[in-house]
């Protein structure tokens, strides 16, 4: 196995550790409400919703693929090049 997967796998121990741990119930307030809930989901909502926000900020945008599409396309008709069959079998 891999650092990273005996990392993940630790540190998912610690965390599930942690969880349940801290399962005494803790006044929440809500609004104008207080609510009696469990430390355990209070503290398991907010991973997750950090898991959510950090997967969405942190994701690759999206590029343009190459810029030779976009070169192609202002190009005439005439001028395009096919590719030999040397140069594709090169190619893949």
């Amino acid at each position: 196995m891999s650092a990273k997967t005996i990392s993940i796998i630790i540190l998912t121990a610690l965390l599930t550790i942690f969880l349940m741990v801290n399962t005494e119930p803790v006044d929440f307030d809500f609004l104008v409400t207080t609510l009696p809930v469990s430390k355990l989901l209070v503290i398991g909502i907010c991973i997750i919703i950090g898991f959510i926000i950090g997967f969405v900020v942190g994701r690759p945008r999206k590029t343009i693929s190459s810029y030779d599409d976009e070169i192609e396309r202002n190009q005439p008709v005439s001028n395009k090049k096919e590719l030999s069959d040397e140069d594709r079998d090169y190619i893949s």
